[in-house]
């Protein structure tokens, strides 16, 4: 038989690459123009797009050509076209085929939200099934979009059916020598793609759209399945334990004499000088705002007054006006909130290994005497919540659904009942119903004497933007602003009801967000879409104020204990900053693989390759234009960084290694 590329018994592959190929393109060029203002245009930056792209393409087909082309090899010429072979094949073409409508429909809903290709998120949403898919019921036509990926499957069946594809399949034998010359090129690409290609290769372009669209979105995800925690010391660059210990040690000693500095450089007390001031021991509620971004608030000049609540009580709080959230996702917001500590490589410290019996905030509370809660509207499974807060010595409140396993509680936990619950949607009961339950606890611990520290995290600001009707003037599940505006709503009407109770004099309320709305933008990191809004109020003693000088989300607790007057020891990166002097001072930023360090305009970015970038950020544009590498800058963001990394691999955050 002469060799040809694809002989009658191997067409149905070819369309099959066809098809992938075509889906590939119009993805790739869909998102391309959904974003065309933000990427690079030149003629020669849109061709290594999908020149890049084909490659990656090339080999994310690879994988999905190896099964059917080893099934192609094994079966014997005289099973061609038998029931066997007919059943096998049409099968795992329906089966493939499926698999390619699904990513093409789920990328355009995960860009839709993420402006990213799929990444560690979308691995996580397959674990968190639940949550997911009730989310994209309630933001999308869900029963539309299966019954059309069918339809669509149905549609290519009966047309390659038409085209006689399957005839040529099912009545035409091929020697093996033949069989061999299809099935070891794509054997060989795909060992090529597995052994010496990473996703990263994909990021030529310092716009990270360029990159993103570069990319192939199944051959993304399976990277992300393969790679959500990364070695510091592997991917990033390095200094010598030595350095660095030495340079966090001269940083921290500033705020607190470290206790044992070759053990642990950050290991330090925490002072008061004037003694004669009466140490405040209010109750403490912190409000965890989900997806609020500052550029939401009036305050930041945002015109629409879809925030009136939030921008009357910062003019009675402590603002924090230039601060900035570690990371892009809540559990990356709870990790820099509860362990001030900035962010690690891959998956946050919430939902990695090793994660319980840690020196968080609740451990300075606890040692004041406080009990300490965590409320979360949605059932605190999902994002592996319960499990460390209690861990870590929370009680949890949270609407358990009864029917997960997982979760290894080592506290209290409190289930919020159906009588409990006015409104709720895929992620949680609303705003308003888990603020009352606050206050029920609350009113609880006032009559036991008993202060409480409380750490609550909302739900209502998040797709697919439901809230009880009757509440706001924008419609529920109609857009972003609405779902603020209801979220400001419900705030104001904790705020007026906690005003009322007894315990309210006595009591400090912490707002702050746990990350932006998105994360998206053309740069490495973009460095506006970190800026949330943080504000203390009711704090005794103190007058409004705003603090404009540059801090993070890690350091907003550390300056709580300073203005209560608390002596206590600290494993906090976070710093009062009040009382330390930070220059002009600093902000962590980071996704899953880009690690960042903002001092004033000047920002340097590690990445996962060993880079590192040094960034002029102009704060009117927020653009980044590249500046000659600063030695001194570089040596103390990996510091940072590479410090954080080691004290948490080597055990060095826990409660126990603290004690030895």
């Amino acid at each position: 038989m002469k060799y040809k590329i694809f002989p009658k018994r191997f067409q149905l592959l070819k369309t099959f690459v066809l098809i992938f190929l075509i889906l590939s393109f119009l993805v790739r060029a869909s998102f391309l123009i959904w974003n065309f203002s933000e990427t690079d245009k030149s003629l020669l930056d849109l061709l290594k797009v999908f020149v890049n792209g084909l490659f990656f393409d090339i080999g994310t087909i690879s994988f999905f050509v190896i099964p059917y082309s080893v099934y192609l090899l094994i079966i014997p010429n005289n099973w061609i076209g038998s029931l066997l072979d007919r059943i096998a094949t049409y099968v795992g073409f329906s089966i493939g085929i499926l698999t390619l409508y699904f990513s093409f429909f789920a990328e355009f809903t995960f860009w839709d939200e993420f402006h990213r290709r799929f990444n560690f998120i979308a691995v996580d949403y397959l674990i968190y099934t639940y949550e997911v898919v009730q989310n994209i019921n309630e933001s999308y036509p869900l029963p539309l979009l299966i019954t059309a990926m069918l339809l669509l499957v149905v549609a290519t069946l009966y047309l390659v059916h038409k085209l006689g594809v399957f005839n040529d399949v099912f009545s035409s034998e091929i020697l093996l020598k033949n069989k061999l010359l299809i099935a070891i090129p794509w054997v060989v690409i795909a060992l090529f793609f597995t052994i010496f290609i990473s996703n990263e290769d994909a990021d030529w372009s310092v716009n990270r759209y360029n990159n993103e669209l570069s990319k192939s979105g199944i051959y993304s995800f399976f990277a992300a399945f393969r790679n959500n925690e990364l070695s510091f010391t592997e991917f990033y660059k390095t200094l010598s334990k030595e350095q660095t210990y030495g340079l966090i040690t001269e940083e921290y000693a500033r705020s607190g004499k470290v206790i044992n500095k070759q053990k642990n450089p950050l290991y330090r007390t925490i002072e008061v000088n004037d003694t004669i001031e009466k140490i405040l021991k209010p109750n403490v509620i912190f409000i965890c705002i989900e997806s609020l971004s500052a550029k939401y608030l009036g305050i930041f000049g945002h015109e629409e007054p879809i925030t009136p609540n939030l921008d009357a009580l910062s003019k009675k709080s402590i603002l924090f006006s230039n601060l900035y959230a570690t990371g892009t996702r809540t559990v990356r917001g709870m990790e820099a909130i509860t362990l001030s500590i900035p962010p690690t490589p891959g998956r946050s410290i919430v939902k990695r290994e090793n994660n319980t019996g840690m020196f968080t905030i609740g451990e300075v509370f606890k040692g004041k005497g406080y009990q300490r809660n965590f409320f979360y509207g949605g059932d605190g499974y999902f994002d592996n919540m319960n499990t460390f807060f209690s861990g870590n010595g929370f009680n949890i409140v949270d609407r358990g659904r009864g029917f997960l396993i997982g979760d290894d509680i080592k506290t209290t936990r409190t289930n919020i009942e159906d009588d409990e619950v006015t409104f709720e949607n895929a992620w949680g009961v609303c705003d308003e119903d888990i603020y009352n339950i606050v206050l029920k606890v609350a009113d609880q611990y006032y009559e036991k004497r008993e202060p409480f520290f409380d750490f609550i995290m909302t739900t209502s600001n998040h797709k697919p933007y439901s809230y009880p009707d009757g509440r706001i003037d924008i419609p529920s599940g109609s857009s972003r602003s609405g779902a603020v505006k209801y979220t400001d709503y419900a705030i104001g009407e904790f705020i007026k009801k906690a005003q009322s109770k007894p315990w309210f004099k006595n009591t400090v309320f912490v707002i702050m967000s746990d990350h932006c709305a998105s994360s998206a933008g053309r740069w490495e990191l973009d460095i506006n879409n970190y800026h949330i809004p943080a504000m203390i109020y009711n704090l005794p003693n103190t007058k409004p104020q705003e603090i404009s000088r540059l801090c993070s989300q890690i350091d907003l607790f550390p300056t709580l204990f300073g203005y209560l007057d608390w002596e206590y020891t600290s494993n906090f990166f976070g710093k009062d900053i009040i009382k330390d002097s930070l220059e002009d001072g600093r902000a962590f930023i980071g996704n899953y693989r880009k690690l960042g360090l903002l001092n004033g305009d000047d920002v340097m970015i590690l990445g996962d390759q060993k880079t590192a970038n040094f960034y002029k950020w102009d704060n009117n544009t927020n653009e980044l234009s590249k500046q000659k590498l600063s030695n001194s800058f570089l040596d103390k963001t990996i510091s940072y960084y590479q410090t954080a990394d080691e004290l948490y691999t080597s055990g060095k955050l826990t409660l126990k290694s603290l004690a030895e």
